[in-house]
């Protein structure tokens, strides 16, 4: 009888230990940046947004970060495709039409505009955010030519 208390608890235990892995192993998948949600007004990812007045979602696929702009009710704004210092305006949002690629080299510094606001940034991409007279938005992606450091003789 005694035997058989033993086989219960280890099937127990083990079922226990694998229960607590695979909750480990699915909260760290969600905390993930996401490959999928480009595009939704509430993608189901976390807000990065620098700024109360905005949200920024962003997402990776193939080595490309992508940079979703939304307002406070969902709606997108502006998103841009980002890899290796290289960017790209998407043709998605109310503003995509105002929406300026600018790379940094460390010789170069971006113009700045008093109105403008950061609303993201991490290593190697900034975008800020200037709201302009007609109502709409301007955004200004920069973006670090050599992003993390160079490295060889180039």
């Amino acid at each position: 009888m005694r035997t058989k208390a033993n086989l219960i608890r280890k099937v127990a235990l083990s079922s226990l230990f694998a229960l607590c892995a695979a909750s480990t192993g699915a909260a760290f998948a969600q905390t993930a940046t996401p490959s999928n949600g480009l595009g939704q007004a509430w993608p189901n990812t976390t807000d990065l947004s620098a700024s109360p007045n905005w949200h920024v979602y962003v997402f990776v696929m193939n080595g490309v970060k992508y940079i979703q702009i939304n307002d406070l009710n969902g709606t997108v704004h502006a998103a841009v495709g980002v890899a290796n210092g290289t960017g790209v305006v998407l043709p998605m949002g109310v503003d995509s039409q105002n929406v300026t690629m600018t790379p940094v080299t460390s010789t170069s510094s971006p113009s700045s505009n008093s109105s403008a606001q950061t609303i993201y940034s991490d290593s190697d991409t900034t975008v800020t955010a200037a709201p302009q007279s007609n109502g709409t938005t301007q955004f200004t992606t920069l973006t670090a030519v050599c992003p993390n450091g160079c490295s060889g003789g180039g």
